[in-house]
């Protein structure tokens, strides 16, 4: 027994040692991509968005310049989820969250069957996005940004747009410009590299000390839960640590910043694995990436936190967390 404690410390302090050099290597060579992310581009990150929904909002997105793909998906994620049956406490409806009065005048047949139906996302995206045109138009002459003044149109009405020349100096509508703008760049296909994460070192570490610790389903690391986690509380306790506060679930942690390519992924990137390769909402699993095509993550009930590959058939994608992509997060989706 132990002898082969031996040999258990010497792998993992062999496989720390093998992190280290791995982020120390990496953020050298990505020293030099800082300050090179342009803007991003106006269409979806692939897969951002539900397979049945990215067609409607691609096309759509694009209805005036005023608004993207990109920030139409954020308002709908936002809004609802994606969940075409949401209601609210003050009757908003669908994936849109119309309430009635609004909807009996910005409803529109998106899908020309002769019904505007505000459960059906084939009527009610295309109506978000007729209405976001419309309060553009209205507020076209205001100084400012375009774009936030209609969002601040969306919230606090277009008078108040007009009256203070911009966004209203109103705590809630400012907020509210600014999660839509930060929660876009989650959905938007990047046309540049992507800045590395300054937490993303300390994130690692943290997980890189949890090394061995049995799983448990639900775990977040409590004291009464004998510092167990599973794989999103893994994830959201390690970036806790650096002063980013994600949500519990796995396939909300991937809307808390934009999204890497493969050839991109950076030591404390997310990695999402999805039993739906076309719905970031079927994402049942993730890890924080370390380099080499590998992460620390924390696998299934029997197993303990470990190394494990990413490039397994349900890899679905990456996020590279960043503290304004979380605080855009909804409460609850």
């Amino acid at each position: 027994m132990r002898k082969a404690w031996i040999w258990a410390t010497v792998a993992i302090g062999t496989a720390l040692g093998f992190v280290m050099l791995l982020v120390l290597g990496v953020y050298m060579a990505a020293g030099n991509l800082a300050g090179e992310a342009g803007q991003r581009a106006l269409g979806l990150a692939k897969n951002a968005v539900p397979a049945a929904y990215a067609p409607i909002v691609q096309k759509w997105g694009n209805l005036c310049s005023a608004i993207s793909p990109a920030l139409l998906a954020a308002q709908l994620y936002q809004e609802s989820g994606f969940n075409p049956n949401a209601t609210s406490p003050a009757k908003a409806q669908g994936i849109a969250q119309f309430i009635p009065g609004t909807w009996a005048v910005q409803g529109i047949d998106g899908n020309g069957d002769g019904v505007a139906d505000v459960w059906d996302p084939r009527d009610a995206i295309p109506s978000a996005a007729s209405y976001d045109c419309k309060l553009a138009s209205y507020v076209k002459d205001a100084p400012g940004n375009t774009t936030e003044n209609m969002l601040a149109a969306y919230n606090a009405g277009a008078y108040a747009v007009i009256k203070y020349g911009g966004v209203p100096p109103y705590q809630e509508t400012q907020n509210y410009v600014k999660t839509i703008t930060t929660l876009a760049q989650s959905f938007a296909a990047p046309v540049q590299r992507l800045d590395p994460s300054r937490q993303a070192a300390g994130a690692i570490y943290y997980a890189q000390k949890k090394l061995g610790t049995p799983y448990l389903w639900g775990g977040d690391g409590t004291p009464d839960q004998g510092g167990r986690f599973d794989c999103s509380g893994l994830t959201k306790a390690a970036y806790e640590s650096v002063g980013i506060t994600l949500p519990r679930v796995a396939n909300d942690q991937y809307n808390a910043g934009p999204h890497p390519k493969r050839n991109e992924l950076l030591p404390g990137d997310l990695v999402f694995f999805s039993h739906d390769p076309t719905d970031s909402r079927a994402i049942h699993h993730v890890g924080i990436y370390v380099g080499g095509g590998y992460m620390i993550d924390a696998p299934r009930t029997g197993a303990v936190i470990r190394f494990d590959p990413i490039d397994t058939s349900d890899y679905f994608g990456a996020t590279r967390v960043t503290a304004d992509g979380a605080k855009a997060l909804p409460t609850s989706v």
